[in-house]
């Protein structure tokens, strides 16, 4: 026990040498002095390590002393097979570190702190006991956000974490976003087309090579796979499930029928039950790796039977996964702009899509009140296309009563006027910079 507890007293004091750390700023910062867990979740490989450690940054830079910090990482190897009955050695290593420190004043951070059964407990303990300022992040093989909003019984603040948005893509890139010169201008618009086709997670946009980046995509999306899907839900057939995911990729943008998946692969041969099909789809969204959006109506029941579309976390990791295919910049800005949307939602925003006579693909909803509607197009120089959009977000306007109207484009920029109603359409990379909540 001894030697545990001075293994976590390296671990604690290791981590304090390294403040500050050597970090590019994200733009949502984790709140501090909430009065509660902030347990922060995400996609596997997005930043929710290095959130908290920006997260120290400014705590320290605000007065903070580092050795009020307490940080523990339980992947180190020294720690494997730890019980969460070893747990209380922690505040034991701290307490004799710092004899004189409270612990009601000191933050404390546990990173893969799933790697400990029951690990619930002893963070319920500490925040009812000792200390209101804990953060918790760890792995979707073992830490889903709906087990945590139950297991910490809404004493939790869930943080989501995304890959990076458009300006942290550019600041990672050392990319100018304001202020800028005609031929920055330019360069802007270029590192948008970049960024709508290239991965944005952070290890990735900080890989200079390209096979090293397709090497490392492709395993983050096979630990996706076999460690927050198979291993976790104990599922054997793996060729299928792999299938099954690479069709919700490749219909994306649109209402997909899991019922015709089924179909699809029943026709080949394979046997899969429609219920594994539907579970697998819940899973595929627990993990992060695929959002999922309903249709907008004020019906439960009609809801809940119509179809949903299902939305990629990352489009440089769906192009490394799938074989190059043709004519998939619409569905990639579609996808980038339902992504940037989920990344600064509010509170009790709820995303839908609309379809009546003519559709809308994105309905911003907070409770019952529509607050805006998009409408995402690579171009609307074909007339047909168009008419085709005015229509789809006017019915959509008509429909909900709301008149925040935009359409979101590759790269045109004009005001239309329709019926008395305005209609902004703005390029991707300038409504991206502008449109952010954090």
């Amino acid at each position: 026990m001894t030697m545990l507890k001075d293994v976590f007293k390296s671990l604690i004091v290791t981590k304090q040498k390294e403040i500050p750390f050597a970090m590019i700023e994200r733009e949502v910062a984790l709140p501090k002095n909430s009065g509660s867990i902030i347990s922060v979740v995400g996609v596997r490989r997005c930043g929710k390590s290095s959130r908290m450690q920006l997260t120290i940054n400014a705590l320290v830079e605000s007065g903070v002393s580092p050795e009020a910090i307490l940080w523990v990482g339980f992947d180190d190897e020294r720690l494997a097979g730890l019980t969460s009955s070893d747990l209380e050695k922690v505040l034991e290593a701290y307490r004799e570190l710092y004899p004189s420190q409270e612990l009601k004043d000191i933050y404390m951070f546990f990173d893969e702190i799933q790697l400990i059964d029951n690990w619930e407990l002893f963070i319920m303990r500490l925040f009812k006991s000792y200390c209101k300022n804990i953060f918790v992040s760890g792995s979707n093989a073992k830490m889903l956000s709906q087990e945590i909003a139950t297991t910490l019984r809404g004493w939790a603040i869930e943080e989501e974490t995304y890959p990076l948005s458009f300006k942290e893509y550019c600041q990672f890139s050392g990319t100018k976003t304001h202020h800028l010169s005609e031929q920055e201008i330019t360069q802007l618009r270029l590192k948008w087309d970049e960024f709508c086709v290239e991965s944005a997670f952070p290890e990735i946009v900080l890989t200079e090579s390209k096979s090293l980046r397709n090497k490392k995509l492709q395993g983050y999306f096979d630990a996706m796979l076999f460690r927050d899907l198979v291993e976790r839900h104990s599922i054997s057939n793996t060729g299928v499930l792999r299938y099954f995911i690479k069709r919700l990729m490749n219909n994306l943008t649109k209402p997909t029928s899991i019922n015709a998946i089924y179909n699809d692969i029943k026709s080949q041969g394979f046997k899969i039950s429609k219920d594994d099909l539907y579970l697998w789809a819940d899973y595929v969204c627990e993990c992060f790796m695929f959002l999922r959006i309903s249709k907008y109506t004020p019906s439960l029941i009609e809801e809940q039977q119509a179809l949903r579309k299902y939305y990629f976390i990352d489009n440089g990791l769906r192009q490394a996964v799938l074989l190059p295919q043709n004519d998939v910049n619409g569905k990639l800005l579609e996808n980038a702009i339902l992504l940037h949307l989920y990344r600064y939602r509010q509170p009790f925003e709820k995303i839908t899509y609309f379809t009546g006579n003519k559709e809308c693909d994105f309905v911003v909803q907070h409770e019952q009140q529509v607050k805006a509607l998009f409408q995402v197009c690579w171009d609307l120089s074909d007339t047909e296309t168009r008419q085709r959009e005015i229509e789809g977000i006017m019915e959509a306007c008509k429909k909900t009563k709301c008149e925040t109207m935009y359409i979101i484009t590759h790269d045109e920029e004009e005001t239309i006027l329709k019926e008395g109603k305005t209609i902004h359409v703005i390029p991707a990379w300038k409504w991206m910079l502008s449109h952010n909540k954090p």
